[in-house]
């Protein structure tokens, strides 16, 4: 397929990763019988076939659906729920995010994790990371084992961020809404959405994007639900006051501040997105290897969009965000 794409969420479990979780008592850790591992969280528990490892799979997959770079990032659990090995997990995970990137550099660039859970410790591994060229952005859990993003302890990393034009990438961690999304299956098809949902409100309403205005913030999905919501946040924030900090401006508005990955196997919800939010904020996404690249793929071909705001929205966007090379 000649058609330049490049997929901003796309992740791999990494060997040393799961290595280190193997070696855990405790959650989160590997469970293997007869061959399957499970990563269990809590109540959480997901299989992770072979092939969630495997760089040649996902070379192939991208191949398959026409993906010429995609922006390669770790699954969770993140390095903060490793506690004091937090640092340790961080440097594994990336140390290999960096190895695949040097020996693909045509196909894959890459976003680090840091131990959030202690600042210095992610500082220096910041500016660690920050020597791979191909590092491309900060993968950033909508909670650290349980806290909000936005919270206080971790608002250098937006100062920081904003300061290096560095993307922050959101994207979900556990579900804080685990235990009501687990009865009927639906962690992953609202679970992961209300955590986006809640995570980005909650930056829009701690007036973190007027203290940083320059940080660019990527999240996952669509936002979640927020764009559906955002006139109900605007009425609660402006009419009845329902807010602990003086915004500069509506909450609707700070959506055009935010980049938002598109990926959705429906192309109605990309429609919407692209009439609120504008197509020069949008970035193609599959969620690999939880989704097949085609399924968003294949929802934005439908809408059949002019050629040049496709490009965009396939790639154009992305390779101005996230400095990459033509």
């Amino acid at each position: 397929m000649n058609r330049a794409m490049i997929d901003c969420q796309s992740h791999l479990f990494l060997p040393a990763v799961l290595e280190l979780l193997r070696q855990r008592s405790e959650d989160p850790r590997i469970v293997e019988q007869n061959g399957q591992l499970t990563l269990h969280m809590d109540s959480w528990v997901r299989k992770i076939p072979p092939h969630y490892c495997d760089v040649s799979v996902k070379l192939a997959t991208m191949d398959a659906a026409g993906i010429e770079l995609t922006l390669l990032s770790t699954n969770d659990p993140g390095p903060e729920w490793f506690g004091a090995d937090g640092p340790r997990a961080a440097q594994l995970a990336n140390v290999a995010l960096a190895e695949i990137a040097a020996a693909h550099p045509t196909r894959f660039c890459w976003l680090c994790v840091l131990p959030l859970q202690d600042a210095t410790a992610a500082a220096a591994e910041l500016d660690r990371c920050r020597q791979d060229p191909r590092m491309k952005g900060v993968l950033l859990y909508t909670n650290l084992a349980g806290r909000w993003c936005d919270e206080p302890p971790f608002e250098w990393l937006f100062a920081r961020a904003a300061e290096l034009g560095l993307p922050l990438v959101l994207h979900p961690a556990k579900p804080l809404t685990l235990q009501a999304t687990t009865g009927h299956e639906l962690v992953g098809a609202l679970g992961n959405m209300f955590e986006d949902t809640i995570a980005l409100a909650r930056i829009i309403v701690s007036g973190l994007l007027d203290r940083y205005p320059t940080v660019k913030l990527v999240c996952p999905h669509l936002g979640g639900a927020l764009p559906f919501l955002i006139g109900r946040l605007d009425h609660q924030v402006l009419v009845l006051k329902r807010s602990n900090q003086q915004l500069r401006q509506a909450p609707r508005a700070y959506l055009r501040q935010i980049y938002f990955d598109v990926a959705t196997p429906m192309a109605e919800t990309i429609q919407f997105a692209i009439d609120l939010l504008g197509p020069e904020r949008l970035l193609f996404a599959s969620d690999d290897p939880w989704v097949e690249p085609t399924v968003t793929r294949d929802a934005v071909l439908r809408l059949q969009l002019p050629a040049e705001m496709q490009s965009r929205l396939l790639a154009g966007n992305a390779r101005e965000l996230f400095q990459l090379s033509s």
